[in-house]
């Protein structure tokens, strides 16, 4: 099925609950990237053992997918102080969750509890910050199928696949602050700084930013 092996299908088969998948993925230590940039289909993933966020989106969906659901990433889009975050969502009862693969404290997997994308979204406002406090996220996109990119073979390519964060990244976007004063937003404060700054993976390279690249 999709070109995946007995064994990938096995693994991901047993991921039957988002919960499962959550588990999954934090298990997984982080990659740091430190040949450079990667972009892992859901079969390298399970292979190298280790994922970013996009990469873990990624496989979330596909195990989300012969769960029979549809195989759906939303991004996360923050100001040039961060990375945008990329997360699978998924729904239960009509209602939206997320999974997500961080190595922070904060933006982390969502019960399906939400009524809208947009209020799970909206979850994510007050936790995205920057070192200083600053809330830089500024908008969502809505869902994206990865089921459209099934014939340049995303989930099994042994290549990197940029074409998938590419598309994710120009597909229209919603703002989270329409006609907000953003200056007057309330930055976090140190407690909430603490908290986002605890690392679940340390690595060799220095994060210097809350969220990063590694997120």
């Amino acid at each position: 099925m999709y070109g995946l092996t007995t064994q990938e299908l096995k693994i991901l088969r047993s991921l039957n609950t988002a919960p499962k998948i959550q588990d999954f993925l934090d298990a997984l230590p982080i990659n740091f990237e430190k040949n450079g940039e990667t972009y892992m289909s859901p079969r390298r993933v399970l292979r190298e053992r280790t994922a970013h966020c996009m990469e873990g989106a990624m496989l979330a969906a596909l195990a989300l997918r012969l769960q029979g659901h549809k195989p759906l990433v939303m991004d996360l889009k923050v100001t040039d102080e961060d990375d945008d975050h990329v997360i699978a969502v998924f729904q239960r009862k009509g209602m939206w969750g997320a999974i997500s693969k961080t190595n922070h404290g904060t933006c982390r997997y969502r019960d399906p509890i939400y009524r809208s994308i947009r209020e799970l979204a909206m979850t994510f406002f007050h936790e995205y910050a920057e070192p200083k406090g600053k809330k830089i996220l500024r908008s969502y996109s809505r869902p994206v199928d990865l089921s459209r990119f099934d014939a340049k073979g995303w989930m099994t390519a042994e290549e990197d696949v940029y074409y998938v964060p590419e598309y994710i990244d120009a597909v229209r976007h919603y703002d989270v602050l329409p006609g907000t004063d953003v200056a007057f937003l309330r930055p976090a404060d140190a407690m909430e700084r603490r908290i986002g700054a605890v690392l679940e993976w340390k690595g060799a390279k220095r994060l210097t930013t809350l969220h990063s690249e590694y997120s």
